[in-house]
């Protein structure tokens, strides 16, 4: 039998930040060589912070770690490359002004020869698989090839451990294909690779073994062939989950946003929306699938308010007002702005994509962030903050949110704990419409099946609920109808009962001209 050898061994490892958060506890793990470790545990239960530690960006308060069985001290990203390791981040880290081959090389010592350093990137490519072209500007790529740009960065260094971040978070289902085939070939190639992903269907089709972390203590690990999405998501939580979405049939849905025609322009007058069709039904989730850049996020903030419409229109129609009334006409939300749409009695709340850049103020606590909405409800000079207080309390317990108090300011919340927060705001303003883009994007699933929840309920109350998704199993599973956009169209109106994911992924590639399935 063939001895393992460790590419990665931490012992021991603590990380306290203050005196009362401990983000990693005497963790013990391994990464072995040639192997694609998982790196599993709920949002907050410091798998990046351990990631950190082992790239540089962090340095343990205790514990030592050891690579290729030697023990290292990793005080920087520069100590991480001298020992081989590299870490894709989440976010991206790149000039988008410079070519791949700029970015690449930027920051390394001596005299550097581009044209030299093209041809090694042309290698690294052919070697993985990797379609990148090293003279194309960032600005110029798609997200899925800036990604490529960052894994060749810390190849190109030398790398022969890689840590990825929720490397599927913004990738197409194609997308994420073929980096699983890329990280397959450079682990064919002797490379150790770390993935930190949520999505279980991901964990199962990549890695060789999962290694699991609660609350910042190392749980166990167990090999991928013995594992299943509920054994995974059972360790991970530490109890029995269930991982059934409940997805009852519309009960007398009636139109509550109905949007026809819309078309609109970015600042550099290309067009984002092409003349985008479709109704959004009380009692109902409605689906919004797309490959990334299709216009979702520009739908969803034409329809809140934020983004110019060309042309078009959209519809609000109050269930408190009867429409049989021929004097009684629906709001056309065109031309306003949020404020506008909210004095205008308009019952719609907003989930961005933007946590914290559009949804939260990251400075303040919880308490502070439900002031926001409803401060101008407030009458006289003084700014009452007990239903706000008791607002952000309800939420709090109920939600199960990770802070030590209300006015703990919540950019220091781990990205589910700030998810629940928005999502909880917004639905504790008992909208008739409820938008809501990535609403899961990063999470682990028990947080994920939270918020599908707690959408479920709003939909049980009559409320329309507008789910913009990537994960297409989870569309399929959640929302009664689905709209997929490709390149700012509707190319279809599914039934989100009989679609297939294959045939929604056709969709997604074609123009207008496909079959709608309403």
């Amino acid at each position: 039998m063939e001895t393992v050898k460790n590419a990665v061994r931490m012992e021991n490892i603590t990380k306290r930040f203050g005196t009362k958060v401990v983000a990693n506890k005497s963790v013990n793990l391994e990464l072995h060589e040639g192997e694609i470790l998982s790196l599993l545990g709920e949002n907050g239960s410091g798998k990046t912070t351990l990631m950190n530690m082992l790239s540089g960006i962090y340095h343990p308060d205790e514990g030592q770690i050891y690579i290729h069985d030697k023990p290292v001290t990793i005080s920087s990203p520069k100590d991480a490359f001298d020992n081989g390791i590299g870490m894709i981040h989440q976010h991206f880290k790149l000039v988008d002004v410079f070519t791949a081959t700029e970015n690449i090389v930027l920051g390394l010592p001596g005299k550097l020869d581009l044209k030299e350093s093209s041809r090694k990137i042309r290698e690294i490519c052919e070697r993985y698989g990797f379609d990148i072209d090293p003279n194309q500007k960032i600005y110029n790529m798609s997200v899925s090839q800036k990604q490529t740009v960052e894994i060749v960065k810390v190849l190109f260094r030398g790398a022969d451990i890689l840590i990825l971040d929720e490397p599927t978070a913004v990738l197409t289902p194609q997308e994420t294909d073929n980096l699983f085939r890329i990280m397959r070939n450079m682990q064919k190639d002797g490379k150790s690779l770390i993935i930190i992903t949520h999505k279980l269907h991901e964990v199962l089709a990549v890695s060789d073994r999962v290694a699991i972390l609660r609350k910042g203590e190392y749980i166990g690990d167990v090999m991928t062939k013995n594992a299943d999405q509920q054994s995974l998501t059972d360790m991970m939580v530490g109890r029995r989950v269930s991982l059934n979405i409940n997805r009852p049939a519309p009960v007398d849905p009636k139109p509550r946003l109905v949007v026809e025609h819309l078309t609109a322009y970015d600042e550099l007058g290309v067009k984002r929306l092409d003349d985008v069709s479709f109704t959004a039904n009380s009692g109902e989730v409605l689906g919004i699938a797309g490959i990334a850049g299709s216009g979702q996020r520009e739908l969803l903030e034409a329809i809140a308010g934020l983004y110019p419409v060309k042309e078009g229109t959209i519809r609000f129609y109050d269930p408190d007002v009867d429409y049989s009334d021929p004097n009684k006409k629906p709001i056309d939300l065109v031309g306003m702005d949020p404020m506008t749409i909210r004095k205008a009695g308009v019952a719609m709340s907003f989930v961005p994509e933007d946590r914290l850049g559009m949804g939260l103020v990251g400075t303040m606590g919880m308490t502070g962030n439900m002031l926001l909405r409803s401060w101008r409800k407030t009458k006289g000079l003084f700014v009452s903050r007990k239903e706000p207080e008791a607002m952000a309390k309800r939420i709090w317990q109920e939600l199960d949110v990770v802070t030590p108090s209300t006015n703990y300011p919540v950019r220091r919340l781990s990205g589910g704990n700030v998810q629940k927060v928005l999502v909880g705001r917004e639905i504790a303003q008992e909208p008739a419409v409820l938008m809501t883009a990535y609403a899961v994007r990063g999470l682990d699933i028990n947080t994920s099946y939270t918020i599908y929840n707690l959408l479920t309920e709003q939909k049980l109350k009559g409320r329309a609920v507008i789910y913009v998704g990537e994960d297409l199993d989870v569309l399929l599973e959640l929302c009664d109808r689905i709209v997929v956009l490709c390149g700012g169209q509707v190319s279809g109106v599914v039934d989100g009962r009989t679609i297939t994911k294959e045939e929604i992924g056709l969709l997604m590639t074609q123009h207008r001209g496909g079959t709608s399935h309403e």
